[in-house]
């Protein structure tokens, strides 16, 4: 078949490339493993054999995650969370309300995820070749050591896409095929550039879904080969034996590419699994973000300042309370005895949410205990939630001091990618006997992202104070888009930062200098313009600061891979 028509999803600031093909009656969502694109699928002859006898059967959605393929490229860390939002957005803008979610290797892992948190969008779950963590701990033996991970890395600062990097390691069967290796080696460079394939494989590295397993309620199909380099067969049954009623089949073949080597096997397996009737289920339990916030020394006010003020204090709080909260997609669970229970589709979303209540609640002479876990709740009725993660949640409050933000290690676990420093704090012994390890959100003026690697540790440092000064840069960008005189000067001064220092910030957050920075912004506006508005590309190329239309699509071409020419067929 053809290449499908190529369009782009909103997920926020960020557009989603997608493409929709097949003839089935229920839809399938591709989620990639590690880089793709989309376009590029269909110059493969065995991949796109592989997806065109899918389309047979379902309607295939396939799309680029954020900061790879034809989707925009990020200046900042990205989330299991925002990958999952950007699901939902394709899923929207195709007009789906339920699929199914084939995850390939680190898209399973998302999958997983978007499963757990979004059972009542998913039909069933595919994967092949999926990981549950991707770091060597005693009770996951199958995952590279921290050694193997920095080889890995090296080898991407080094060698990334060329004949070096040894790519048939994910597919054996081909290593005699030169023609596809060529392939497969321009795929990846046109998934990412090496820096952005770093970022991802070390946010990646970070990566543990272990603890939500067992809150996965949909029909689920696992897929693995036996001698599979990537990713271990026992790893496969140790994700099979933590999902209820999983079906798990193992492949002969030492490939990590599902459209390689004896594909056909693989498709007959997802073929039967799509064909058979799913009941559409009602879910009363469902995985979600749990935050509690109490309320510190209000009491205590009363003598001084009468009891009307505070009450009319107790409801400017909720105010402010319940504002965050839905700005950052929550609902109010429950509000009783000083303590508001919230719910959300992610951890981020909670603990920014924490921080921005902490910091407005301080201005008001106000201080809260807030603490965090994610877990499966039972609903209960129209708001009302209950479970053992609210339990778990209630035991972690007990024991988070004024000001503070605790959250579990579950919560950690899922947070790659967020920009946030935690310590490790105390093991709490929990209502049901069970000890669970919490850790506490520092306050840091350090502004530096640091993708260190210590002994027996990898982690990544981020002050909570990035994100507002990465979007106070962008917005000053975005304020100067049509401005060919705008410079690194007029930056330092809107945002309030030296020059020496503005370099530092923005390499350690976006690995980008100034000037790179500004370009990319007004790249990737210029992009969405000749996408979404009747524009010649001479007048986009003025509009976002560019006098020559030359050097235009030359930075055009770097940072996309394709011609402005290209974006108006």
């Amino acid at each position: 078949m053809s290449k499908p028509e190529t369009k782009y999803a909103r997920s926020g600031r960020i557009s989603i490339a997608y493409q929709v093909f097949g003839s089935g009656q229920t839809d399938l969502v591709y989620v990639p493993g590690w880089v793709s694109n989309i376009d590029l699928m269909w110059q493969n002859r065995q991949l796109s054999n592989f997806l065109s006898r899918l389309g047979q059967y379902a309607r295939v959605i396939l799309f680029d995650k954020r900061g790879t393929g034809l989707s925009d490229r990020v200046t900042e860390l990205s989330t299991l969370e925002e990958r999952m939002d950007d699901i939902r957005a394709v899923m929207s803008a195709v007009g789906s309300s339920r699929a199914i979610l084939f995850g390939h290797s680190e898209g399973g892992s998302v999958s997983a995820l978007f499963a757990a948190t979004y059972p009542e969008r998913t039909i069933s779950l595919i994967t092949f070749g999926v990981f549950a963590k991707r770091r060597y701990s005693p009770d996951y033996p199958w995952a590279p050591t921290d050694k193997e991970r920095k080889k890995v890395y090296d080898m991407i600062e080094s060698s990334w896409g060329s004949s070096e990097m040894d790519l048939t390691t994910l597919a054996p069967s081909m290593a005699g095929d030169q023609e596809f290796m060529d392939w497969l080696a321009s795929y990846f460079r046109s998934g990412a550039s090496p820096s952005a394939a770093l970022v991802l494989t070390k946010m990646n590295t970070q990566v543990d879904i272990i603890d939500i397993l067992d809150t996965i309620e949909v029909p689920t199909l696992l897929l693995y080969r036996t001698d599979d380099i990537d990713v271990k067969i026992d790893e496969g049954l140790f994700i099979s034996e933590r999902i209820k009623g999983s079906k798990f089949i193992e492949f002969p073949g030492h490939d990590h590419l599902f459209w390689v080597g004896d594909s056909d096997s693989v498709l007959n397996e997802m073929i039967h699994f799509i064909n058979q009737k799913q009941l559409h289920q009602v879910f009363d339990r469902v995985l979600a973000t749990i935050l509690q916030v109490k309320l510190v020394g209000l009491e205590i006010k009363r003598p001084a300042i009468g009891d009307q003020a505070v009450d009319q204090l107790q409801i400017k709080i909720n105010q402010i309370i319940a504002k965050k909260i839905k700005q950052y997609r929550g609902s109010v669970a429950g509000n009783g005895n000083s303590i508001i229970t919230a719910t959300f589709d992610g951890p981020s979303k909670a603990v920014h949410c924490a921080i921005e209540i902490r910091t407005e609640l301080r201005t008001e002479g106000i201080f809260v205990s807030q603490g965090i876990h994610i877990g499966e709740c039972i609903q209960k009725g129209s708001q009302e939630l209950g479970g053992r993660a609210i339990k778990v949640t209630d035991d972690v409050l007990a024991r988070t001091k004024m000001d503070e933000i605790v959250i579990t290690n579950t919560v950690y676990n899922l947070l790659s990618g967020a920009g946030l420093d935690f310590t490790h704090r105390e093991h709490i012994r929990t209502f049901d006997g069970t000890l669970v390890q919490t850790l506490l959100l520092r306050e840091t003026t350090d502004p530096s992202t640091d993708f260190s690697m210590q002994e027996n540790e990898l982690s990544i440092q981020n002050s909570t104070n990035n994100h507002s000064f990465l979007e106070n840069v962008l917005q000053s960008i975005e304020n100067h888009l049509h401005d060919e005189q705008y410079s690194i000067p007029t930056l330092c001064m809107e945002t309030g930062t030296g020059e020496r220092q503005l370099q530092r910030k923005l390499k350690a957050i976006t690995n980008k200098s100034p000037n790179q920075l500004i370009r990319s912004v007004r790249l990737h506006r210029a992009k969405e313009m000749m996408l979404l508005q009747n524009k010649s590309i001479s007048e986009v190329a003025f509009m976002t600061g560019f006098n020559s239309l030359s050097y235009f699509t030359k930075c055009f071409k770097k940072e996309f891979g394709r011609l402005p020419s290209d974006m108006t067929k």
